[in-house]
């Protein structure tokens, strides 16, 4: 049995799909309100169990816990809950995969573990983190990597909440990039009206670097590394600097604002999610870049396919015991080939620059 919890909403509902896709194991669908979602799901998920189930209530969450294998838990906010989920699961032990993460996670790495725990098992952090590892694998040696990633959306009031969580999160430091094997403060800055090959329109670029980037720099041998958020839309850029510091005073009214923000920007526009990356390093004793692009319909959708993909892999056995984020798994390959019509995705023989100038050649 697999457990879903949130398994109605967006994210949820995908990752429920994809696990009733895979057939090998019956779903169990959790939330609140279970019985609303069944009216409207039942068709589509005719041998599902619908279970009420409150992460806050530790008889409610045993009840749904047991005789399952797995959990998939896409309830938010993921920083406040994950970590709870997460031991309940390992007290009972099932296998557990959350879309989100909690900072308390990072304090069950390493103890044994009798149980596969991932975390940060969606689109961003997540998949986000094997992508680069991936492409790197058609290299003898990596040198260099850009990366930029974005989507338009709108949050739900959970997402935003785990967003601005990460944005303010200690892990993650604005400007900062990998420069001659190291991090380094301040070495980049924000790019307003930037043009990116498969963007419909110019995006803002906010360069990051979070424990997830450290990690894939150090784990690649990377000389210099640079990560961009891109932002598309005039409401959320000047939103975002407002309420960065709001979020540790009023985190409501930030989140409520990042919400309408999104919201506005959103309007009328079709949603995505994009990631390019690109790599220059040395193959067969010759420099060679190639570029990365993946594309999917929603953030949502992305990630309830990861986490959903993230969980298969637990079940075949493709995860070793223990507590860890996505993007550190062994091998990415099996989970990003599981995504299948989820996303486009392409490696071209090209820099990103290259890519634009053929991108608005065709246009």
């Amino acid at each position: 049995m697999i457990g879903i919890i949130g398994g109605y909403g967006d994210v949820g509902l995908q990752a429920a799909r994809m696990l009733k896709e895979w057939g090998k194991h019956p779903l169990r669908i959790g939330g609140r309100n279970p019985e609303l979602a069944q009216t409207k799901l039942a068709d589509e998920f005719p041998h599902a169990e619908w279970v009420k189930v409150d992460i806050e209530d530790e008889k409610s969450m045993k009840s749904f816990l047991h005789g399952c294998e797995l959990i998939v838990n896409c309830a938010g906010p993921s920083h406040r809950i994950a970590a709870r989920v997460a031991g309940m699961c390992l007290s009972m032990g099932c296998h557990h995969v959350d879309a989100g993460i909690d900072e308390a996670l990072e304090m069950m790495r390493g103890t044994p573990q009798s149980t596969a725990v991932l975390y940060a098992a969606g689109a961003t952090p997540g998949l986000s983190g094997l992508l680069p590892r991936w492409l790197a694998t058609s290299f003898d040696k990596v040198d260099s990597m850009v990366y930029y990633t974005g989507a338009l959306d709108r949050f739900t009031a959970a997402a935003a909440e785990d967003y601005l969580t990460g944005v303010a999160g200690k892990d993650n430091e604005p400007l900062a990039a990998w420069k001659n094997g190291a991090r380094r403060s301040a070495a980049l800055r924000r790019r307003p009206g930037t043009a990116l090959p498969f963007f419909p329109r110019e995006v803002a670029l906010y360069p990051y670097f979070d424990a997830e980037a450290e990690f894939v720099a150090t784990t690649l041998s990377l000389r210099d590394g640079e990560w961009y958020i891109a932002i598309d839309g005039e409401y959320v850029p000047p939103v975002l600097e407002e309420i960065r510091p709001l979020f540790l005073t009023d985190w409501k009214s930030a989140v409520k604002r990042l919400c309408t923000a999104t919201e506005l920007d959103a309007a009328g526009r079709q949603k995505y999610i994009n990631f390019i990356i690109q790599l220059t390093g040395i193959k067969n004793g010759a420099g060679i870049i190639r570029t990365l692009v993946l594309q999917a319909d929603r953030p949502s959708i992305l990630t309830g396919s990861t986490a959903a993909a993230a969980g298969i892999a637990v079940l075949e056995g493709e995860i070793p015991f223990g507590v860890r984020p996505l993007a550190e798994i062994p091998d990415p390959a099996k989970v990003i080939a599981r995504l299948g019509s989820t996303k486009y995705l392409s490696i071209i023989e090209c820099s990103v620059d290259d890519l634009l100038q053929v991108v608005e050649g065709e246009i």
